[in-house]
């Protein structure tokens, strides 16, 4: 009984080994992929089925951060402004370039007109902020 028991150790012991062979082989690619930003984001917007539970998941945590604050004896902060920043899209790099030459016309028009000009950066950044 003992001689069975023995080999049938060793059978399940290699069995393994082979096992973790094969995998090392074949799955060695994934542990490569860490760190490596490959979580997508998913799409934000009212399409994104996900999209309320992941801002209701956000909200909380700012919630909590919020009394955290609180109880430090700092100001609270408006959870729903913060979370509608953390949210929103990031503008697209075409979109920024034509609404960049769009501040910039307008630039010349102001100086052609006398006035004095916007900066661009932040004119820029606020029209894609406010962007609806």
């Amino acid at each position: 009984m003992q001689e069975v028991f023995a080999v049938l150790i060793f059978v399940v012991v290699g069995a393994g080994a082979v096992a973790a062979v094969v995998a090392l082989l074949h799955g060695g690619s994934a542990y490569d992929q860490i760190g490596r930003g490959g979580v997508h984001q998913a799409p934000r917007g009212d399409d994104a089925p996900e999209s309320a539970a992941a801002d209701e998941e956000i909200r909380q945590m700012l919630t909590a951060r919020n009394a955290r604050r609180v109880a430090r004896g700092q100001p609270a902060r408006d959870v729903e402004a913060e979370l509608r920043e953390l949210t929103r899209a990031a503008a697209d790099p075409a979109l920024e370039a034509e609404v960049r030459a769009l501040v910039e016309s307008r630039n010349r028009r102001r100086l052609a007109r006398g006035q004095a000009p916007l900066d661009v950066d932040a004119e820029v950044a606020r029209r894609l902020r406010d962007a609806p």
